[in-house]
């Protein structure tokens, strides 16, 4: 009996311990984010003062509400990556705070799409319209941030540095030698002569026509790129084309000779220039903010508060935030989930203090169903307020489908657009089952198509056929949603469609979009539409805050961490993988691929 009761004890004394070891790692983790979430606030400016802009991540369309990635204890990254948003906030800002002398653009790989890089080019070169300057640096210039520092005043690099200065090519990967390898056939079903997502799956090169679209393409692409760095650096644009072309720009000397950089320095040879610039003793710190600091700085609330215009007033512009894979149910911080979009919308159109709609793509596509859930929820929205589409980097097959019932629709010139189309993939892993596993299988059915779309074993002509035909009354739904949204014909869609990719650009000649312009642009054309003169933003979806994160799944967050720090830039062919096995499971309105310019 003495023995039972040391045990009884132990355990209970086991028990409280646990319960007590538990609650002080709760308590320190509130604490942690109740202290990160105050310390994060505000911070003062300092005058002469440049702001330091380094984009080194892979840019979001609004920055992450994450309160878990600045607790140290949990060993995330807590490395502040401000979004789309605060990044063009932030420089606009800046243009009108007399403590920002300048702005200092350091070396940044640009992992994120030319519309975004445009964007925030587009926002340096209002910035210099203040008359305060922007220096760019960098030891190694990608094509991607020499096409961003370009517009600045001075463009400087490394004495030992690199510049890629080549043109683009865009690549394809193909599965189709590996699947025969392993025995799978890929089984598809599209309409199309462009749609192209399926070709990696039953191909080993590019088709003919898909050729056709990358080339046309790349080049609008290409011919933009190289027009905006003749703008920018006085250059003539068929020099540039034959530095480019002829393999001219080498070396760091190279570059300085031919007028692409004005300067070859070390690092803290410029840091000496800004202190100059700034009016800062050399013995002295230079003054700068970190672009992730001054989005919640001082000086960034009061220029708030002192825009009056746009704040006191009750009547609001509603922001919608449609970006990723396009899915059905909630989706993710990475992905566009049907139902939380769909309630966004929804919510937006019921709230009589919104009066206009901005709804911001950023989207290969995805689910042609959940593509279609949300159109609708478009088109009810157009009946009783504004909505104006803003194309980010890609806005494309579904992504299109969700924009094509707006009032008017803004695109980049680099903005990847178009691909109407549908597309089907069922895998027949037969093979795979009975030669390489030495797996069969057997069973019994009700009726003739109870196992249509059995993966392990190859569709019957009929049951193809019952695909196609649903694939063709997908696409024949979304010609026509496109044809009454554009006021075009039907005719004339499927003739621009067959699953196309168009740049922005393009899309403007073709009548797929109205206007060239970033989402600032977007949200005037709206305020201009519901006669707003006086407005606020708001931003939709809500982000969840800290403590519904840790109640709908504390642990998957911090898995999406963890995989996104290890990962780093390849985190996109994670991604990219997730997308595939989605193909597998309902008809596809999706890009051919995602585009990787290099």
């Amino acid at each position: 009996m003495k023995q039972f009761f040391k045990f009884v004890l132990a355990s209970f004394v086991g028990v409280i311990l646990s319960v007590f070891v538990l609650f002080v790692l709760f308590a320190i983790l509130i604490g942690g984010i109740i202290a990160s979430s105050s310390s994060s606030k505000t911070s003062d400016v300092d005058s002469n003062s440049i702001l330091h802009i380094k984009i080194d991540y892979p840019v979001n369309e609004r920055t992450p509400h994450n309160p878990l990635a600045e607790i140290p204890f949990l060993g995330l990254d807590s490395k502040k990556e401000p979004g789309l948003n605060d990044i063009l906030a932030s420089i606009k800002k800046g243009k009108n705070d007399e403590n920002i002398k300048g702005i200092f653009l350091d070396e940044s790989y640009m992992m994120q799409g030319q519309a975004t890089t445009e964007e925030i080019r587009n926002a340096l070169i209002d910035f210099k319209k203040s008359g305060k300057f922007v220096v760019a640096y960098s030891e190694i210039y990608t094509q991607g941030f020499y096409y961003l520092a370009s517009v600045a005043d001075k463009v400087y690099m490394n004495p030992k540095g690199i510049i890629e200065f080549k043109g683009f090519s865009s690549e394809v990967t193909f599965l189709k030698g590996a699947m025969d390898k392993l025995g799978i056939e890929a089984q598809i079903i599209k309409v199309g002569t462009y749609k192209s997502a399926v070709e990696p799956f039953f191909l080993t090169k590019m088709s003919d026509a898909n050729r056709e679209q990358v080339t046309s393409y790349l080049g609008s692409m290409y011919n933009h790129f190289l027009t905006g760095i003749s703008t920018s650096r006085h250059i003539n644009k068929d020099s540039l084309f034959n530095y480019a072309n002829n393999g001219t720009i080498q070396e760091p000397e190279d570059a300085l000779k031919y007028k692409l950089v004005d300067g070859l320095k070390y690092k803290d040879e410029i840091l000496s220039d800004l202190k100059k610039r700034t009016s800062i003793s050399e013995k002295d710190d230079l003054h700068s903010v970190e672009l992730g600091d001054y989005v919640k700085s001082e000086a960034k609330e009061d220029d708030d508060k002192n825009d009056e215009k746009k704040t006191s007033s009750k009547n609001r512009i509603a922001v919608i935030y449609a970006s990723g894979e396009i899915n059905g149910g909630d989706g993710d911080d990475n992905s566009i989930g049907s139902e939380k979009i769909s309630k966004a919308i929804r919510k937006a159109r019921t709230d009589d203090k919104v009066k206009a709609i901005v709804l911001r793509v950023n989207s290969p596509g995805g689910s042609s169903l959940a593509s279609d859930v949300i159109w609708r929820e478009v088109m009810l929205t157009k009946k009783v307020k504004p909505i104006i589409v803003s194309m980010g980097d890609v806005a494309a097959s579904g992504g299109y489908y969700i924009a094509c019932a707006a009032d008017s629709i803004y695109a980049e010139p680099n903005t990847i657009t178009g691909s109407i189309g549908i597309f089907a993939v069922l895998p027949n892993m037969q093979k795979f089952f009975n030669d390489k596993l030495g797996i069969t299988f057997d069973g019994v059915k009700t009726g003739k198509y109870a196992d249509l779309g059995d993966v392990s074993r190859p569709l019957t002509p009929e049951e193809k056929a019952i695909l196609q035909k649903s694939v063709n009354r997908g696409y024949d739904t979304f010609t026509k949603a496109v044809a009454a949204g554009r006021k075009k014909s039907q005719a004339y869609i499927n003739s621009i469609g067959q699953g196309r990719v168009w740049t922005g650009e393009q899309a403007l000649k073709n009548g797929l979009v109205d206007k060239l312009g970033n989402i600032n642009d977007a949200v005037a054309s709206a305020a201009k539409k519901a006669n707003l003169k006086e407005y606020q933003l708001v931003n939709y979806p809500e982000q969840k805050s800290v403590f519904s994160k840790l109640g709908q799944g504390f642990s998957a967050q911090v898995k999406a961490h963890f995989v996104k720090a290890e990962l780093g830039e390849n985190y996109k062919y994670y991604e990219q993988i997730k997308g595939v096995t989605q193909m597998m499971r309902t008809p596809q309105a999706r890009m051919p691929y995602d585009v990787v310019i290099k």
